[in-house]
């Protein structure tokens, strides 16, 4: 374990007088079904529309399955919520007759905006046709979609309370994850310049390695093997796509590797530079690999081969820096 004041700059936790979920690293999760399902009740339930045809109301509702939930993650929240809502509702016409219909929300959810939401309206089976699904549809649904844009902010406000700790400083962190900088600080900062940019990431040790291997076969043919798209998908037993060229470009093991040729001599030298699919983009780093191809003589092993050619390669890391943690 590193000591005090020293170890990896990436560790980020810091002191905290509760010992609480230091700098709000760890994963925390709030269920917020129960209370979720009491506002969205209170606020469909005052739903009222009006017009010279006559008035409507919301009356019941009848169904409401779903959850809803809230993760707080490195200071970041997350917002879950998925439900399917049924609603009764009554209108009564000018002349005082009532009538019943039914409002179905089958994908109140964080995937889709409250514009998105489908809502369907309609009349209970067995009753006349009237004007005020007309109204229904136009100012219910409106007042409906401004009842669901209610619930959502207050869900990501006033039930959030309390999931952001303060740091150790006594400042609350902004659940978005960027701390705001103070007015003085950001007038006394001069405005970033190329020149003052700085790598980020974390210098590693890098080395050198060489390594021979023998094949039985002709440097010809061996060199053919990896230069000939399929010829490398036989041997690595995936796709493969390749420019045999100098700059050419490469992807093998089905996308997983890719780079490039920079130097190539037929039959005798082979020059690549490589990096996995998984490596972010962010860190640029490739590994380089100069390979000879030499045949070797009677007095080389293997002994009991006929004809056989020699691989030396030397690879070596092209930049030692390891991007930060996510």
């Amino acid at each position: 374990m590193a000591k005090w004041g020293e170890g990896d700059p990436r560790w980020i936790v810091e002191e905290r007088a509760d010992a609480t979920n230091v700098n709000n690293w760890h994963w925390t999760e709030r269920d917020a079904s129960n209370w979720s399902t009491d506002k969205l009740k209170t606020l469909f339930l005052a739903v009222r529309v009006q017009n010279e045809e006559g008035k409507c109301e919301v009356t019941e509702v009848s169904k409401l399955d779903g959850e809803a939930s809230i993760n707080n993650r490195k200071g970041k929240l997350i917002f879950f919520y998925e439900w399917s809502v049924k609603l009764n509702w009554t209108g009564t016409s000018k002349s005082g007759v009532q009538y019943k219909g039914h409002v179905e929300i089958p994908n109140l959810s964080d995937e889709n905006s409250v514009d998105e939401v489908e809502i369907s309206v309609s009349l209970a089976k067995d009753e006349p046709d009237t004007n005020l699904v007309a109204l229904m549809k136009e100012e219910g649904v409106k007042l409906l979609r401004e009842a669901m844009g209610i619930y959502i902010s207050t869900l990501k406000t006033e039930f959030t309370q309390g999931m952001i700790l303060p740091t150790m400083n006594g400042e609350s962190v902004d659940p978005v994850g960027q701390p705001a900088l103070k007015t003085e600080e950001r007038k006394a900062k001069p405005a970033p310049s190329k020149t003052q940019a700085k790598p980020v990431g974390v210098k590693i040790p890098t080395c050198k390695i060489t390594l021979k291997e023998t094949f039985l076969t002709s440097p010809e043919e061996l060199y053919r093997v990896f230069t000939t798209q399929e010829l490398v998908q036989a041997f690595t037993h995936a796709p493969a796509t390749l420019e045999a060229d100098r700059g050419g470009k490469f992807h093998m093991v089905d996308g997983n590797v890719s780079g490039e040729f920079t130097d190539l001599v037929p039959e005798k030298h082979i020059v690549m530079k490589w990096r996995f699919k998984s490596w972010p983009e962010e860190m640029g780093s490739y590994y380089v690999v100069q390979a000879s191809l030499k045949l070797l003589g009677s007095s080389d092993p293997p002994a009991s081969a006929s004809r056989s050619a020699g691989i030396t390669g030397a690879c070596h890391h092209a930049q030692g820096t390891l991007p930060p943690s996510p």
